[in-house]
């Protein structure tokens, strides 16, 4: 049994070599993430939910990069398992691509109708006035960063590629510079420090934008300067030019990915406008429980993108059957087992974290109560994840769409509204009701890992 669900030390070595690296990344990220929601939060409420309904707004474009990176990705990663560099390297050129198209159109859709966006979140009870400072504040916030969406997308498609063929260090660098610049420019720009003015969420915002360009910069300079380790880029931008059949393949894998990332995450956008309907308490307790579960939620994170990239180069190298089937299933259970850890320190600061924000004292117990209901969930999580990106790996994309937004859609969006509308029950408790669907998800997720109809090696 134990041989079953744990392996040996070179088997662990090898999945740490490609999760500790993404999750050292995640968490720096996360966490200076977290610090900045912290000085955001000191200026105010209505500042901290202002940019906390555009960041909820902004992760859905994000989401829809990542699908259509995830989509090319399938291909990166079994064409780099078999040593077709010039497969990488259209795969890259696709990702670019891709990332100016969405992006060309996530920018006219926020210009057009952000403050429409917005203000959909302000629809709870609260004091007069109060929904019109929210609104204010985030179309300020919103306006500047919009600049930074260009250097994300170009950036992701460096990133996404670089691990895919094995590189995981240089994008946990380039995050870790991002980070540290973004945490140093958010200390001058939000409080005025050194000399320079006092701009509050708008030094924020500025803050984040130069740090997408500089992670660009360390990521881009690096992969152009060692084309010897990152033999994609050896003439990637000499033409766009893509193998028509290659690009209708990923197309069809991208699409389905796409739409999976936008749906899931408008649907856990929806969530939040569903308990934002109770009050505009909601808005700020919600930013302050997701802030510190996504620091958390780093080992999920980095064992979904190692399963991933895996599991992929196994079927892409066309390994065995059963081979694949016992990594796939030591996977599953070390990503559960090291997301417990994780949970177990998220229950241990639920009393404390909250209160590093210049809150109300309701607003801070809510908080609380969410990130408890998030860490008893977080194992849960993992296991669905872990076999999202395994089913992912084989070119499943249909089977990964109903199993990821189709769920949240069919499941918890319609619990939480119904529940939030006709029902009178607490709004911590059913908050915990919908997070608690994610166990049931658990039971699907079993069930198409043990079909093995995942299993396909889609590359020629």
């Amino acid at each position: 049994m134990l041989k079953r669900y744990i392996g040996d030390r070179r088997f662990y070595r090898s999945v740490m070599a490609v999760a500790v690296p993404i999750m050292i990344q995640n968490f720096i990220t996360n966490f200076v993430g977290m610090l900045d929601n912290i000085m955001v939060g000191q200026v105010g409420t209505a500042e901290m939910s202002g940019v906390a309904i555009v960041n909820q707004i902004l992760f859905v474009f994000y989401l829809c990069l990542f699908g259509a990176a995830s989509g090319a990705g399938i291909f990166t990663a079994q064409f780099f398992g078999n040593s077709d560099h010039e497969g990488v390297r259209y795969t890259f050129r696709y990702k670019i691509l891709a990332g100016v198209v969405i992006t060309a159109v996530g920018t006219a859709i926020f210009l057009l109708f952000g403050s429409n966006l917005i203000s959909f979140f302000l629809k709870g009870e609260g004091e007069a006035g109060e929904a019109e400072r929210y609104l204010s504040f985030g179309r300020e916030y919103m306006g500047i960063m919009l600049v930074g969406l260009l250097p994300f997308a170009v950036t992701s498609a460096y990133t996404s590629t670089l691990r895919e063929c094995g590189q995981t260090v240089v994008p946990m660098v380039a995050g870790i510079v991002a980070v540290l610049v973004n945490l140093l420019l958010n200390w001058v720009l939000i409080f005025g420090n050194l000399g320079a003015p006092t701009l509050g969420i708008s030094g924020a915002a500025i803050a984040t934008v130069i740090s997408r360009f500089a992670e660009l910069a360390v990521c881009a300079g690096w992969t152009h300067t060692h084309s010897d380790k990152a033999p994609f880029i050896k003439s990637a931008y000499r033409s766009f030019a893509i193998p028509k059949e290659l690009a209708v393949k990923i197309t069809k894998k991208s699409l389905p990915l796409m739409a999976n990332e936008a749906l899931w995450s408008v649907g856990i956008t929806t969530l939040n406008w569903c308990y934002s309907l109770r009050s505009l308490d909601v808005v700020g307790a919600v930013n302050i429980a997701t802030t510190l579960t996504n620091t958390m939620s780093v080992s999920l994170i980095a064992m979904g993108n190692a399963v991933g990239i895996i599991i992929g180069q196994k079927l892409g190298a066309r390994k065995p059957e059963s081979e694949v089937l016992d990594a796939t299933r030591k996977l599953a259970f070390f990503s559960v087992a090291f997301t417990a850890v994780f949970a177990i320190a998220q229950a241990a600061l639920s009393g404390v974290f909250p209160g590093a924000y210049n809150t109300t004292a309701a607003i801070r117990s809510l908080a609380s109560s969410m990130i408890l209901v998030h860490a008893a969930c977080m194992p849960a999580r993992a296991f669905t994840n872990a076999s999202y990106f395994t089913i992912r790996s084989g070119g499943q994309a249909l089977v990964t769409f109903l199993f990821d937004s189709c769920f949240v859609w069919a499941a918890m969006v319609p619990t939480a509204f119904l529940l939030s509308k006709f029902s009178s029950v607490s709004v911590i408790f059913l908050f915990a009701i919908v997070e608690g669907l994610e166990f049931l998800k658990c039971i699907l997720g079993y069930v198409m890992l043990r079909s093995k109809r995942w299993m396909k090696t889609i590359i020629n």
